[in-house]
């Protein structure tokens, strides 16, 4: 069921409104609080495209004004010069109001996903791979950070990954508008500067989660320690590590991951840990951590560099295990880093209802600025769903045959 299906009450319509006037006061100008309002609205209703244009036909009750309307969207998203960042930050303090207040948020998750395109004109856009076609294909790729509690989640920020061809094109940026300030940066640089600015805005902390492309990077992990944040990050069966012993000092020969997790196997060092119950049967694996030393060239001696856990993933029907994290941890057990660990399925159902019911990649402009500022009118709605889905189903109330949550918020 969706959001427009069902009838709210009167005090969510007033919170919906006052949620409305207080992102209107960073507008400032009364068109923008207007347009901003016929845009979210246009992005949470019924609508099978949900791009500008036809927002701006629904929204219009006079269709000998459907055009001029349009042009009035279009500039309002494309053009106008509002802060997106203000905005989203407001968005998230909004919601996580309601979602901390029974549990604490528990982890930070970065991940990337596809906006698929058919031209070459839309910002950003090229042949690249991307999971969310699980090929190479034409697309844009937009890096994203979720915060998530043991009940809720909740995307806070989103940017643009602009590959070196457009950055370094002057034409094209140009023709797509990109500020000069904006450089090419790798995906893990655009994750840091997301967890800067959470981190600045004193967002409530958790635990960094991030795939191969972000885990096996030794700036990125350096970065989220500068940040004083602990994380959890995936990184590739060949990455090589030195084992350490209880004092953290380096003995043997390096050896990558891979081969250590086999030499783990039949020394007791895994114990099976179910993380979630799945729809057919609990979710469970087999993990076991050792405390090692990275392997990498980052310009340090390995004597200074943090000691880290590397913890090995044996799933079901494997050999061996063939999953590898490594982790920063001094205060939690470590079956409840293990089921953290698993929590990035969540920036999954994140862009399964952010796509499917807020229309997040049917944008069709082609400009820096419209990229980002349809993405922030987007968080925005989903944090107020966020915020309500709190509210009426705190987590003792949870239903576990219930999966969707944009329709629970409703």
């Amino acid at each position: 069921m969706r959001l427009v299906d069902i009838k709210m009450d009167a005090a969510a319509q007033g919170r919906l409104n006052g949620y409305f006037d207080e992102i209107g006061d960073i507008l400032e100008y009364p068109s923008r609080r207007e347009l901003f309002g016929r845009y979210a609205v246009g992005l949470l209703s019924e609508g099978d495209r949900k791009s500008i244009e036809p927002i701006a036909v629904r929204a219009c009750a006079d269709p000998k004004r459907a055009d001029a309307e349009h042009q009035r969207m279009l500039h309002f998203i494309t053009d106008s010069p509002w802060d997106d960042h203000a905005l989203r930050l407001h968005a998230a303090r909004h919601a996580l109001a309601e979602m901390t207040v029974r549990c604490s948020v528990q982890s930070w998750i970065i991940d990337d996903t596809g906006f698929l395109k058919q031209g070459k004109h839309s910002v950003g856009v090229q042949r690249q791979y991307t999971g969310s076609a699980g090929k190479v294909t034409n697309c844009q790729i937009g890096v994203s950070l979720t915060l998530a509690t043991p009940h809720d989640h909740l995307p806070v920020d989103f940017e643009l990954y602009l590959p070196a061809c457009w950055a370094d094109d002057s034409d094209r940026r140009r023709e797509a508008r990109i500020p000069d300030d904006v450089q090419f940066k790798t995906k893990p640089q655009l994750a840091l500067d997301m967890l800067r600015r959470a981190v600045k805005a004193d967002l409530p902390r958790g635990t960094v989660l991030a795939d191969e492309a972000y885990g096996n990077s030794s700036a990125f992990r350096a970065g989220c320690r500068k940040l004083g944040l602990d994380f959890a990050v995936a990184i590739n069966a060949t990455t090589k590590v030195w084992l350490a012993d209880a004092l953290g000092r380096r003995h043997g020969d390096p050896i990558d991951v891979a081969a250590l997790g086999r030499r783990l196997v039949g020394k007791a060092k895994f114990r099976t840990i179910t993380w979630r119950e799945g729809c057919d049967a609990p979710l469970r694996a087999k993990f076991a951590v050792v405390r090692v030393v990275p392997v990498h060239d980052d310009g340090h001696e390995p004597a200074r560099r943090d000691r880290l856990w590397l913890v090995c993933e044996w799933r079901e029907g494997e050999d061996a295990a063939c999953h590898f994290h490594f982790a920063t941890y001094r205060r939690m057990p470590f079956v409840d880093l293990a089921r953290i660990i698993k929590e990035r399925w969540r920036t999954e159902r994140v862009y399964q209802d952010f796509k499917g019911e807020l229309g997040l990649d049917h944008f069709e402009g082609r400009r820096w600025r419209g990229w980002h500022h349809h993405v922030t009118v987007a968080l925005c709605c989903f944090a107020f769903v966020a915020a309500e889905r709190a509210r009426r189903f705190p987590p003792s109330a949870v239903r576990p045959e219930v999966h969707d949550p944009l329709s629970l918020a409703a």
